[in-house]
């Protein structure tokens, strides 16, 4: 009598895997799927990038229509409902707030704005002195309401939860493996290993190998295509909400966590303030790599979080 055969880990002999890529997210979206048949696998694509799509379009603060611009624009003066894929980013924007003491914080828009970082709106209030994340509501029945007046951003968390939503589509769809890479933001399952390099800070077009990523997710945060110069130093577009000023540039974060949204998140955490940024990384059993160059010697480091 033949054993029975153990259906969660059958697999077809011939796998089909396809790679595609767009524009989204303000970066270019890579895909791969593998699958039983090539239509399936288009299937499974096509349904991930309509995921990616659909954030895209919740949580842009260019988009006027989006629920990030209708929080900024209505918010304050009543209540607003708000899809349920927004209200769960705006939770753990919170929670991650929370964690970090402030460190973590949607509502740097109008330090980004002044920068040139994010575009100013004619219609947007003008925010508090002092509105900080403490004053962002989260109501029953996906609703949201502000008890000052501030305008979020939800760059620096929403393109990580953009990616899970696609590894979640590419898996509800019955792949058996599957990456999506969403500019530094990554997340795999089944893939076997993948390199996780980084640009040199001090010489960009030189590659660091850091790790191989089997399972999970990994974010980088970096300023080497977006730093620019604002007086007398060199900015990136991450905001240490605390100071409420740009960190500087000269530095490669890289974050591992089991999903790409806290991954992502906590990049931001890890650059703004690394000294302080372990018990973070602990409470949500994330790693976190730091590449950085000796401005006196130019030699180059890694700090890896999980050695201390």
């Amino acid at each position: 009598m033949n054993a029975p055969m153990n259906v969660l880990n059958f697999q077809p002999a011939s796998l089909v895997k396809l790679v595609r890529a767009r524009p989204l997210l303000g970066t270019l979206v890579e895909i791969a799927a593998t699958g039983a048949d090539a239509q399936q696998v288009q299937l499974a694509l096509a349904s991930a990038y309509r995921a990616v799509e659909q954030i895209h379009v919740l949580m842009s603060y260019q988009d006027a229509d989006s629920d990030v611009s209708r929080i900024n624009r209505d918010a304050y003066n009543s209540p607003i409902e708000i899809d349920p894929h927004t209200y769960r980013v705006l939770r753990a924007a919170q929670l991650m707030a929370q964690a970090s003491n402030g460190v973590f914080d949607i509502t740097v828009a109008p330090t980004l704005n002044w920068l040139g970082y994010l575009p100013r709106h004619a219609n947007s209030p003008r925010a508090s002195a002092g509105a900080n994340w403490k004053d962002i509501r989260l109501l029953p029945d996906n609703r949201v309401r502000l008890d000052n007046s501030l305008r979020i951003d939800l760059s620096g968390i929403a393109k990580g939860y953009a990616v899970d939503v696609a590894i979640k589509a590419l898996r509800e769809a019955g792949m058996f493996a599957g990456r999506v890479n969403a500019g530094g933001d990554l997340r795999v399952f089944g893939e076997g290993e993948q390199s996780i390099m980084v640009r040199n800070p001090a010489a960009h077009t030189q590659t660091i190998p850091l790790l191989a990523l089997t399972e999970g997710a990994a974010a980088t945060s970096a300023g080497y295509y977006s730093s620019r110069r604002h007086q007398v130093r060199v900015i990136t577009p991450i905001i240490n909400p605390l100071t409420r000023t740009a960190c500087e540039s000269g530095r490669s974060v890289t974050v591992l966590a089991r999903d790409c949204m806290t991954a992502d998140a906590l990049t931001k955490v890890v650059y703004a303030n690394p000294g302080a940024a372990l018990p973070v990384l602990k409470y949500y059993n994330a790693r976190a790599l730091i590449v950085e160059n000796n401005p006196l010697t130019h030699a180059l480091h890694i700090f890896d979080s999980s050695q201390n």
